[in-house]
């Protein structure tokens, strides 16, 4: 059997790997570049990006991968792409960088903003408004919560009609409700603010998918409160009702 240490290496080869492949991926997004330029090519190609992550989901599936999880990374590295792209042919002064980049604990285990849940007084109109924008707008397990998706964007729209949600319109009106944080872990998490004295509105709340997320106290200087979740189970969408037992733990918190 292999020891932790062996099985460690084995990951620090293979990621070192990948970052090796990513310098040559980059390398030819640079000749595209200059091809693009000498071509009068425009540098954004909706229909090649939607043929890459296509593609990839389904070798992520042949390749027994979330397809979810590896339509993120090619969103990402698409983002790189594009950048890379414009950067290419504009006279940027390359930055400096440094290996050590983690500037605290929060930093070692924080990902990425999960979805933003906003409270909105018109269910219909919010929903018409991302819809125009481009997101699709799904309906969920509950009747006034919808769920608006536009590429990794996940917008979460909660309409009136319960007394967690009416109180939080009646205070604040219609508007951004708390900002979910995807996190490697939320518990670790939970303990970094508490020993930060962070004021904290909820303790970590779990649902039958493996969601864990808990809640900090809406911040007075910045209009803000944040959700801090991490994943223990099947990769599935937050459901109507998965949102509105956070908003009302959060009501009764």
């Amino acid at each position: 059997m292999s020891s932790l240490d062996d099985l460690r290496k084995q990951i620090d080869d293979i990621d070192s790997a990948i970052v090796e492949l990513l310098a040559q991926r980059m390398e030819v997004c640079r000749e595209v570049a200059d091809l693009k330029s000498q071509t009068h090519t425009a540098v954004i190609q909706p229909q090649r990006v939607r043929e890459v992550l296509t593609t990839r989901r389904q070798w992520a599936i042949d390749n027994d991968v979330d397809p979810d999880f590896v339509e993120q990374l090619f969103r990402i590295l698409l983002s790189e792409t594009h950048r890379i792209e414009v950067a290419h042919v504009k006279p940027f002064e390359k930055p400096a960088k440094i290996a050590d980049v983690l500037a605290s604990a929060l930093d070692a285990v924080a990902c990425r903003i999960d979805h933003v849940v906003v409270a909105v007084a018109n269910l219909a109109a919010a929903s018409n408004f991302l819809a125009a924008i481009g997101f699709a707008v799904n309906n969920t397990d509950d009747t006034a919560i919808k769920v608006a998706e536009g590429g990794g964007v996940t917008v979460v729209l909660v309409g009136p009609g319960d007394k967690a949600v009416d109180a939080h319109l009646s205070e604040h009106g219609s508007g951004v409700q708390h900002i979910a944080i995807e996190v490697l872990n939320a518990g670790y998490v939970q303990e970094l603010l508490r020993a930060a004295n962070i004021p904290l509105l909820t303790d970590v709340v779990v649902d039958q998918h493996g969601h864990e997320q808990f809640f900090t106290v809406l911040d007075p200087a910045t209009g803000v409160q944040l959700g801090f979740i991490s994943r223990t189970g099947n990769r599935v969408p937050m459901s109507g009702q998965n949102v509105r037992a956070l908003f009302r733990a959060i009501g009764d918190a």
